[in-house]
């Protein structure tokens, strides 16, 4: 997780929570407002887990909404472990930083926006073009949605295989 800021075409700052798996490079949610804090990041990630189940870590730069008293509580009640990048270093958390990059140059750097609805709008399609029509060469080629829906199949079968072989051993 990270955050990127922008302004509205009158000069009124938002910022926009950026959530991208590592694995997948799926990015699940990008919660864009006038001031997101550690308790609205703790509220996102509540939605996530609702519909897809919770990482076993997380990680996050020292930002105050990420070292927030809300955060640290939720991750601990959850048995999540928060990863900080040492101040400084954003290499240490390079897919959030390559994402954030991207929506930059592709979505924010493109766009006027006249409202924060119309920054979430316009956020929002981006995040789900990105999911759905980009394919990433790290992931061979196909875009993160599909190589998400490959990766559960994959656990499923493999899942699958392991009951069989415990009734047939």
């Amino acid at each position: 997780m990270d955050f990127v800021s922008d302004s509205l075409h009158d000069g009124r700052r938002f910022r926009a929570l950026t959530i991208v798996d590592n694995v997948s490079r799926v990015s699940p949610a990008i919660e864009v407002g006038r001031s997101l804090t550690g308790q609205r990041v703790v509220e996102v990630l509540e939605g996530l887990a609702q519909s897809q189940g919770l990482p076993k870590m997380i990680q996050v730069d020292n930002g105050p909404e990420f070292t927030s008293k809300a955060l640290d509580e939720w991750a601990y009640q959850r048995k999540i472990k928060l990863q900080f990048s040492r101040p400084g270093k954003p290499t240490d958390n390079p897919f959030i930083e390559s994402f954030n990059g991207r929506l930059r140059q592709e979505c924010l750097d493109q766009s006027w926006f006249v409202s924060i609805e119309d920054a979430r709008k316009k956020i929002e399609n981006w995040r789900l073009d990105y999911n759905a029509n980009r394919p990433h060469r790290s992931l061979g080629n196909v875009t993160p949605n599909d190589f998400l829906a490959s990766w559960k199949e994959n656990q499923q079968a493999e899942k699958l295989t392991l009951l069989l072989d415990q009734k047939t051993g």
